[in-house]
């Protein structure tokens, strides 16, 4: 048996994760989401450590994605013992923006305005109260899909009549007020085993697509955006670090905006599924695979012990 297996189904986004792993000489073996199957009644492990790398873009690249399955199959292998790294429980959090805003309400912290619907027809009903402009999302999203902006009722109430709304995997939606983002940035603070690793700034320029890890910067057709090291203040540092132990999150992403209307960090997107910063040593002076594979190790030997 290998020490660490490693689920995923994106073809290029993990190779800086296993080339830090074959540096450090760690046993680990990477299992592509296709082509999987288990045996519900098999407790037989692929290693003692499990990673989850499983995308919520996933269902944009097929439509037989593995967002579902991958959450019976980390279930699984935790019930048959395994250490399981962001596993069922914290995929469900990822595959649900509306979860992810519930969560992070419950610590005390603010949120943009949001409601929650299951019917299309009933998102313009659901925008009373709400600040116009607002954006409907899909509950399960990646790389800013099924995001669009509308800027007054009667033109969300058009888009509601000819079915032009975004639509969900899961068929949840969200509507929420704009947020006008002070500077231009949203910060991305990243966390590992709980704790804070770094934070980047993001500017968008106007964008929902926000992924700043080197794969997506070369996506054709991406708008450009500008990533720095932010300075994070020491509150917003425990803030994500509270919300990623509320969600079981091992490792990955929580994003704020200062909402410059009123100068409130909102707190609105929770990433299981970090690929960490492009050019890491430009912008950080380090490179954070390092630091994960660290913890790696540290991981698998508890799981061994």
């Amino acid at each position: 048996m290998t020490d660490l297996a490693i689920v995923y189904e994106h073809p290029s986004w993990f190779q800086p994760l296993f080339a830090a792993l074959d540096r450090r000489g760690i046993d680990h073996a990477a299992l592509h989401a296709d082509g999987h199957a288990f045996d519900p009644g098999d407790r037989t492990l692929p290693a003692p450590v499990v990673f989850n790398r499983i995308a919520m873009s996933s269902f944009l690249r097929s439509p037989e994605h593995p967002i579902f399955y991958a959450q019976a199959l980390m279930a699984h292998w935790a019930f048959s013992g395994a250490r399981v790294i962001n596993g069922a429980d914290t995929l469900a959090v990822d595959a649900s923006k509306a979860r992810q805003l519930s969560t992070i309400s419950s610590l005390g912290l603010a949120i943009p305005a949001t409601r929650v619907v299951r019917r299309t027809a009933d998102l313009a009903a659901a925008s009373e109260g709400l600040r116009f402009p607002v954006v409907v999302k899909a509950n399960i999203g990646g790389s800013g899909a099924g995001i669009v902006r509308y800027d007054s009722r009667e033109a969300l109430a058009e888009a509601v009549a000819d079915q032009s709304v975004p639509d969900s995997i899961d068929r949840v939606l969200l509507i929420q007020e704009y947020v006008p983002v002070r500077d231009g940035k949203i910060t991305r603070i990243e966390t590992l085993g709980g704790k804070f690793l770094y934070a980047i700034d993001v500017d968008g320029g106007g964008s929902f697509d926000l992924c700043p890890a080197d794969v997506c910067l070369t996506t054709p057709g991406k708008p450009a955006i500008a990533i720095t090291e932010a300075r994070v203040p020491a509150e917003l540092v425990a803030a994500a670090e509270r919300i990623a132990g509320a969600a079981g999150l091992d490792i990955g992403g929580v994003e704020v905006m200062i909402d410059d209307r009123d100068g409130i960090p909102r707190f609105y997107d929770i990433n299981a599924l970090s690929n960490f910063v492009a050019s890491p040593l430009d912008i950080l002076g380090w490179d954070p695979h390092e630091r994960l594979a660290d913890w790696l190790e540290g991981v698998i030997r508890e799981a061994k012990a």
